[in-house]
């Protein structure tokens, strides 16, 4: 397939297609549709966490309620489906939830299918109000898998789409120490959006490393 050749630079086609549409949709759409990163001159880092609920989310939410620090969850909505006690408590801790995607399918892949918008529908259909009043709700694209299209059709459904500034490679190791060195082993730039993700004790380990520093 196309998508899967590659390039003599060691990347995919489909690789470098996502990110010419990453770059072009930094370079011309609004703050309101699409954000890389909070506005400059704010001391404040977001930490967003992808593709919960788990079985660990209580365990976040506790490192999380120790430090003093609140999150933004960018869930999945099948796991949502099952597990809408832990999605309660989650806001009730006072964290931000969002939309993931209901079955974590790429979103390209879903706009040429014609089953975003439903996939988009029916996550925010099982999430409560958003606390923090925005004008529009929010969504991460699973695997931060983006194209012209998939960012038209949120903005035309009602979301802003937000990635990252800052990933912390936790899908790519398993120890520790990776982890807190890619988030706090540099100068983090006010405003900055950092990667996590759920379900994995090596983020958990690292969290309040992770946040005591940023602090």
């Amino acid at each position: 397939m196309l998508a899967q050749r590659v390039t003599r630079a060691g990347v995919t086609v489909g690789d470098a297609t996502r990110r010419l549409a990453k770059t072009l949709a930094e370079a011309t759409l609004p703050h309101s549709l699409v954000v890389w990163r909070g506005p400059p001159g704010i001391r404040r880092v977001a930490l967003t966490f992808d593709d919960g609920p788990t079985d660990l989310t209580r365990d976040y939410l506790d490192v999380l309620d120790r430090v003093g620090a609140r999150a933004t969850f960018f869930v999945i909505g099948e796991l949502c489906d099952r597990n809408p006690a832990i999605v309660a408590e989650m806001a009730k801790r006072g964290h931000e939830l969002a939309s993931h995607g209901y079955t974590h399918r790429k979103f390209p892949d879903l706009h040429k299918l014609g089953l975003l918008d439903d996939e988009l529908t029916r996550t925010a259909g099982l999430l409560p109000p958003s606390t923090r009043h925005r004008h529009r709700p929010i969504v991460r694209p699973p695997h931060g898998a983006v194209s012209l299209k998939s960012f038209v059709a949120c903005a035309r459904a009602g979301f802003t789409t937000v990635l990252w500034s800052l990933d912390s490679g936790d899908w790519r190791t398993q120890r520790t120490t990776d982890v807190v060195a890619a988030v706090v082993g540099r100068e983090v730039e006010p405003g900055a959006i950092v990667l996590l993700h759920e379900g994995q004790a090596w983020t958990l380990d690292a969290l309040r490393t992770i946040v005591g520093r940023l602090k």
